[in-house]
C-alpha cells in the first residue's frame, strides 16, 4: 500500500503536471509549426526557386539497371545504394525555416507576456525602525 502511496504523491506533484501540460501543449505546438512551413512558408520557397526539389538529387553507388527511372524512390527499390545529398539538404532547409519560424513565435510570445512589477519592498521589523529613529536621533 505504500507503494502506491507514493506514486500517488509523485504523479499529483506540480512538476509532473507541469511536465505532462507541457507535453500536450508541445504537440499542438508543433503541429502549428509544421503547418506554417510546410502550408506557408515551403510554397513561397518553392514558388521562388522554380518549383526546385532537392529530394531527388543523389549519387548512385553501384550501377543503375537499365530501364530503371532515375529517381531516388526507383533506384532505391532497384537495391542501388544511394548517397541521397538532396533528401539531406531539403531537411537541412527545413531544419533552418523551422528553427526560424520557432524564434520568430518565441520571441512574439514573449512580447505578449507583461512584465511583472517589482514586488514592493517589505516592511523592516519593529527593532529596524527604532535603530533607525535613534541613529537619526544621534545625527542631530
Amino acid at each position: 500500500m505504500g507503494m502506491i502511496k507514493e506514486f500517488k504523491e509523485f504523479a499529483v506533484k506540480g512538476n509532473v503536471m507541469d511536465l505532462a501540460v507541457g507535453v500536450i501543449i508541445g504537440a499542438a505546438f508543433g503541429k502549428i509549426v509544421d503547418s506554417i512551413v510546410n502550408d506557408l512558408i515551403m510554397p513561397i520557397i518553392g514558388r521562388v526557386t522554380g518549383g526546385l526539389d532537392f529530394t531527388n538529387y543523389f549519387v548512385a553507388l553501384k550501377d543503375v539497371p537499365q530501364g530503371t527511372p532515375m529517381t531516388l524512390d526507383a533506384v532505391k527499390k532497384a537495391g542501388v545504394p544511394v548517397l541521397a545529398y538532396g533528401s539531406f539538404i531539403t531537411i537541412v532547409l527545413y531544419f533552418v525555416i523551422l528553427a526560424f519560424i520557432i524564434f520568430i513565435m518565441v520571441k512574439w510570445i514573449n512580447r505578449l507576456k507583461k512584465e511583472a512589477p517589482p514586488p514592493a519592498p517589505a516592511e523592516p521589523p519593529e527593532d529596524v525602525k527604532l535603530l533607525r529613529e535613534i541613529r537619526d536621533a544621534l545625527k542631530k
